[in-house]
């Protein structure tokens, strides 16, 4: 989305001193945000609640840009769940028009750098153009690997979760798996993000303090970190801080401190 060889604007200080407190070593390999706030942010500007969504896709470029510079491999985006069907038709039908806009625009930087892109959710409620142009792209970029970004889209945890049960439930039935067969694997192995580790890192902008259906069995050990930066503001600094924060955590996993960092 954004060109990683020329920034969009000239990076600022606050940026590299943030960056160069990274530890390389211990970047979450997978990060995800519920990128929340459009609405609100375009009402504080006194705009229509499309302007804060369109704004919203600068913040992708940023989130993007700042997650490849320090070596995040999965960037999973929350930009449409099955409940936002129930928004006003005009929204809805600008926030797809918007989509599609998006990619066929940013498609071209995607594969300049190595940017691959990958959908999770009920693809097939997409209208027909909007997934078109989505298996497009994604087919593009399928062959890049320096960075894989995921758009949840009609996207649930609980719809997924259902999914996986009647697909594992078809399994047994047709005799192809046992109940006694069943392990975590299994399941893990039905979810949408088949094939991706599970995050490390959830954050979530705009105050709000929930996970809203999002990657339920996915996060069950991510560290959850919450802003009250509205998603239009999210910048580079916003997610290095987040790194920062969960670098600062003693992640035991169940285990007590002594058995993770023995004296």
């Amino acid at each position: 989305m954004a060109n990683f060889a020329t920034p969009l604007e000239k990076t600022p200080d606050i940026n590299e001193e943030l960056k160069q407190r990274i530890d390389a070593d211990r970047v979450p390999k997978h990060v995800a945000i519920i990128m929340d706030g459009n609405g609100r942010w375009a009402e504080r500007q006194g705009e229509h609640r499309m302007v804060g969504h369109a704004n919203g896709v600068r913040s992708v470029r940023e989130a993007l840009t700042g997650a490849t510079e320090i070596g995040v491999k999965y960037l999973t985006l929350y930009a449409f769940s099955t409940e936002n069907w129930n928004r006003p038709k005009a929204e809805v039908e600008a926030l797809m028009d918007l989509l599609v806009k998006t990619v066929i625009g940013e498609l071209e930087e995607l594969n300049a750098n190595g940017v691959r892109l990958h959908a999770i959710g009920d693809i097939g409620s997409l209208p027909e153009s909007c997934r078109r142009t989505l298996q497009e792209a994604i087919a593009s970029t399928a062959k890049n690997d320096r960075i894989t970004i995921t758009l949840a889209l009609s996207y649930s945890a609980r719809w997924e979760l259902v999914r996986m049960a009647r697909e594992i439930a078809t399994k047994v039935r047709d005799g192809g798996l046992t109940p006694e067969g069943i392990t975590e694997e299994t399941l893990a192995q039905h979810l949408a993000t088949a094939g991706m580790p599970d995050p490390e890192l959830l954050i979530r902008t705009s105050g709000e303090q929930r996970i809203s259906n999002f990657l339920l069995w996915q996060i069950a050990y991510a560290e959850l970190w919450f802003t009250n930066v509205l998603w239009p503001d999210f910048k580079k600094e916003h997610l290095f801080q987040a790194v920062l924060d969960y670098q600062n955590r003693e992640r035991r996993f169940g285990l007590i401190s002594e058995q993770v960092s023995p004296a």
